[in-house]
């Protein structure tokens, strides 16, 4: 069989491109077709892929800025040609879903949410599309909004990372989708020595994430947080932190393992499609703290009915909701080995398992006649 991947850019390591990883290896290591390839900032593990760009890499500026190209983007996937390809697997937050695949080709799509910035406008806009395109944008977003339902329909079988991702789909797209939680490497994340007294934040450092919450709060507080990770939104929070806030920055994976070992909780201040951090934290042993919305509410098991708790949720997302949530999970106990137990079933193994099955059911199903579309 041959097999082809789709990916929306390669331009940051996060948790997309882990789930990719995954895929990549599982699918027996095939082309992996997207927008745009900034090898410098991939690890380098990923130098002997069969990496496949399209126009836009050849564009000023395109590899680190790909946003400023944001009106080319649905062409430049729409141009990838798939012809004699059996079996194409994009995994998608916006344009990867796109591709235009012959009858003879299956398409499954793996889908990180509906495009954030089409549905999400107000806050996502702000750190997530191009200074430039910035006021221009909010007039495009009727074409945009169409555009990614439309092409929603391109896939013959949809995949959500989560119930809220499924949710999503169903809304603005109209059409069903199996929920498979992603991966997580359980292997390398695991248990060792005791916690510090410092609190973590792992994330990629935009408005939407709302690290402001967490920043807020432990600066009031006056309780230590190191903040891991980069982003656009880095020199405003930096501004309204205390001496008690540090910014780490990004971590390879072995310094990202030691953090979550050494610290007494994970903080997730915002909503997150599914959320590979709080999963590794948990890895860990250790419990996180988490904003009651979203994927932390299919992967953190909160105090309260649960005699076996992983983390605490705050219900509002102010900085007052945070602080009493703050206080609760101070109060909890917690067993490492528990919580250790819980974020196993998220394991890569596990995961593999299941795609694998749903993969042969989708394809038997499809030689058999009898349609896989919603």
């Amino acid at each position: 069989m041959k097999i082809a991947i789709v990916h929306d850019y390669l331009n940051q390591m996060g948790g997309a491109e882990r789930v990719l990883e995954v895929l990549h290896d599982l699918l027996g290591r095939p082309p992996v077709f997207t927008s745009v390839h900034d090898s410098a900032r991939m690890p380098e593990r990923f130098r002997d892929w069969d990496i496949r760009t399209s126009f836009l890499q050849r564009l000023p500026a395109a590899r680190r800025h790909p946003g400023y190209y944001l009106p080319l983007f649905p062409t430049s996937f729409e141009l990838f040609d798939f012809s004699g390809f059996d079996l194409v697997v994009s995994i998608s937050s916006a344009w990867a879903k796109s591709v235009v695949t012959g009858p003879e080709t299956f398409h499954l799509s793996m889908v990180l949410t509906p495009m954030r910035f089409a549905w999400s406008f107000d806050r996502s806009v702000r750190t997530s599309v191009a200074r430039p395109l910035r006021a221009v944008l909010p007039f495009c977003l009727t074409w945009l909004r169409a555009w990614d339902a439309a092409s929603a329909s391109r896939p013959d079988r949809l995949i959500a990372i989560s119930r809220t991702v499924a949710d999503r789909v169903k809304k603005f797209w109209g059409r069903d989708a199996q929920v498979l939680h992603p991966p997580v490497d359980t292997s390398n994340f695991r248990p060792e020595g005791a916690p510090g007294e410092h609190y973590l934040v792992v994330s990629r450092l935009r408005d939407y994430k709302r690290i402001d919450l967490a920043v807020q709060a432990f600066t009031r507080a006056g309780l230590p947080l190191r903040v891991v990770g980069d982003g656009e939104d880095r020199r405003r929070l930096e501004r309204m932190a205390g001496p008690t806030v540090e910014f780490v920055g990004r971590v390879g994976e072995e310094d990202l393992v030691r953090e979550y070992r050494s610290c007494r909780a994970l903080v997730l201040p915002g909503e997150e499609d599914f959320g590979l951090a709080p999963l590794e934290a948990q890895a860990c042993g250790r419990p996180v703290l988490a904003y009651a919305a979203g994927g932390a509410l299919e992967t953190v098991i909160p105090e309260g009915p649960s005699d076996t708790p992983t983390g605490c949720f705050f219900r509002e997302p102010t900085v007052g909701s945070l602080l009493e949530g703050l206080a609760r999970i101070g109060r909890t106990r917690f067993d490492p080995e528990r919580i250790r137990a819980h974020a196993l079933e998220f394991d890569v193994a596990r995961f593999r398992e299941r795609f694998r099955s749903l993969l042969d059911r989708s394809l038997l199903e499809r030689r058999a006649g009898l349609g896989v579309g919603s």
